[in-house]
C-alpha cells in the first residue's frame, strides 16, 4: 500500500475546518473521511497480484552497444489498471528509462520497452519489477513486486576486428605463394613440377624423375590442421587496468582476433582459462562456429583475485594438447609472479610445444619514467624504470629458454599478437 502525493494534499486541506474549529470531534471527522477515502481507492484499486508480465528481446549484444528489451504487461483484472511500473536493472546494465507509466483497461496488454547499454562484460539481469496500481480517486495505490527473470549475455566488443581483413590478405599471400623451395618443419607436400635452376636439390622426386624425361621435385606449402592453444591467465594481474581498461579485456579482444584468424588458416583453435581453477574453455569447435563459441564463453570471464597456480596451467596445457601445438599464453609481465611460478615449470611446456607468450605493456609506466618536476616524479620515475628493467630482465630470460615474447602497447597488441601468429606459420614453426 502506498498514499498519494493527493492524500498529503487533502490532509493539509483537512486542516482547514480543524482550525476554523478545533475541536477532537472536528480533527477525528476529517481522519475518518481521509481514511475511508483512502480504503475506498485502495478496495477500487486493480490488484497487482494477478498482473501477468513476461520478457522478451535481445538475449545478447556487444559491450557499447544497445538493445532493446521488452516487458509484457497484461491486465487479468476485471478493473482498469492505472499507475506507475519500476523495471530495476543491475547499475552496470545501462538501463533506461527505469519507470513507465500504466493505463491498461481491463483484458487488454501493453508492451514496455527498456534500452540497456551496458558498461561491463558479462550476464546482466533485473531486478524486480515494482507496480504501483493507483485507485480512481487517486489518493492510495496498490503496490507489488514481480519476478520476472531475463538475462542479456554482454559479449566483448572485438574492436581489433579492424585488424582483420589485413591480417587476412597477408594469410592469402602466405598460401598463395607457389611454392616453398625448401622443407621445413611444418610443411606438408603439395605437387610435383619439373625442376629449374635455383631449386634446392634436397627436393628432387628421384621415383618421379626416373619415370620421365625431366627431372622432377616436390613442392611444399605450409601445413594447414594445425593446433592453437589460447592459454588466458584469469589471475590477480589480469585485474590491472591499462588506460581504462583491464589487462584481462585486451586480452580476450586479441584472443578474438587470433582465433578469427586461425579458423580461417584452417588451424584447429581451442581456448583456456584458469588461474587456481580452469574458469571456461572451449574445445573441438568447428571452423564455423568457432568465434560465436569464443564470444560466448569469454564473455563471462571475471579476473580472480588470487595469485595463478602456474602448475595447474601447464598440466591443464600438458592434458589438452597431447600433439605438438602453439600455445599462446596471454598473462602479465611481471617478474616476481613469472619467476615464482612459471619459469619454474616452464621447460615441461617449452619441451612439447611452441610457447609464446603475450603480454599488454603499460604505456603510463614510459610517461613515469621521463617525469622530472619534482621530488614525487622523480620517485615515480625510479619506479618505473625499475619495473621496465625487471621486465626487460624476464623477457630476455623467457627468450632464453625458447620461449617468443610479445610486448606492446594496448592499441597494437592484438595486432601483434596475430603478426607473431603469421610469422611462425609462415617459418614453419607451428
Amino acid at each position: 500500500m502506498a498514499v498519494t502525493g493527493r492524500a498529503a494534499l487533502l490532509a493539509l486541506l483537512g486542516l482547514l475546518p480543524v482550525i476554523a474549529a478545533p475541536h477532537a470531534s472536528t480533527g477525528l471527522a476529517v481522519v475518518g473521511v481521509l481514511l475511508l477515502l483512502v480504503l475506498t481507492d485502495l478496495a477500487l484499486a486493480a490488484p497487482v497480484a494477478r498482473l501477468q508480465l513476461a520478457r522478451s528481446g535481445a538475449t545478447a549484444c556487444r559491450l557499447g552497444e544497445s538493445v532493446d528489451v521488452s516487458l509484457s504487461v497484461v491486465n487479468a483484472t476485471g478493473r482498469r489498471l492505472r499507475g506507475v511500473l519500476r523495471d530495476a536493472w543491475v547499475p552496470s546494465a545501462g538501463a533506461g528509462p527505469r519507470t513507465h507509466r500504466l493505463d491498461v483497461p481491463a483484458g487488454e496488454r501493453r508492451l514496455l520497452t527498456t534500452s540497456l547499454r551496458p558498461t561491463r562484460r558479462g550476464d546482466r539481469s533485473p531486478d524486480r519489477v515494482t507496480v504501483r496500481s493507483v485507485g480512481p480517486l487517486g489518493v492510495a495505490a496498490r503496490q507489488g513486486r514481480h519476478e520476472v527473470p531475463w538475462r542479456v549475455r554482454v559479449q566483448p566488443p572485438f574492436t581489433s576486428r579492424k585488424f582483420l581483413p589485413e591480417k587476412l590478405d597477408k594469410l592469402r599471400q602466405l598460401d598463395g605463394q607457389l611454392v616453398t623451395r625448401t622443407r621445413g618443419q611444418g610443411t606438408e607436400f603439395d605437387s610435383l613440377r619439373e625442376y629449374v635452376v635455383g631449386d634446392d636439390v634436397r627436393s628432387i622426386d628421384w621415383r618421379a624423375t626416373a619415370r620421365k624425361a625431366d627431372v622432377v621435385v616436390r613442392t611444399w606449402r605450409p601445413e594447414r590442421d594445425r593446433r592453437l592453444l589460447v592459454v588466458l591467465d584469469t589471475g590477480r594481474t589480469s585485474a590491472a587496468r591499462i588506460g581504462d581498461v583491464p589487462r584481462l579485456d585486451l586480452a580476450l579482444d586479441a584472443a578474438l582476433l587470433l582465433g578469427a584468424l586461425a579458423s580461417r588458416a584452417g588451424d584447429r583453435v581451442d581456448v583456456l582459462a584458469v588461474d587456481r581453477e580452469v574458469r571456461g574453455s572451449v574445445e573441438g569447435a568447428g571452423r564455423t562456429e568457432l568465434l560465436a563459441r569464443m564470444v560466448d564463453a569469454l564473455a563471462v570471464l571475471e579476473p580472480a583475485l588470487v595469485e595463478t597456480d602456474s602448475r595447474r596451467l601447464v598440466s591443464e596445457v600438458l592434458r589438452r594438447s597431447r600433439r605438438r601445438s602453439l600455445v599462446v599464453l596471454f598473462t602479465a609481465l611481471d617478474a616476481a609472479p613469472l619467476r615464482e611460478g612459471l619459469l619454474p615449470v616452464l621447460s615441461s611446456l617449452t619441451s612439447r610445444h611452441t610457447v609464446v607468450l603475450a603480454s599488454v605493456g603499460d604505456t603510463r609506466l614510459d610517461e613515469l619514467a621521463s617525469g622530472r618536476t619534482d621530488v614525487d616524479a622523480v620517485y615515480a620515475a625510479a619506479a618505473a624504470e625499475k619495473a621496465q628493467a625487471d621486465r626487460r630482465g624476464v623477457t630476455a630470460e623467457l627468450r632464453r629458454r625458447g620461449v617468443e615474447v610479445i610486448d606492446a602497447g594496448p592499441d597494437v597488441f592484438a595486432s601483434h599478437v596475430a603478426d607473431a601468429y603469421l610469422s611462425l606459420k609462415a617459418a614453419g614453426r607451428l
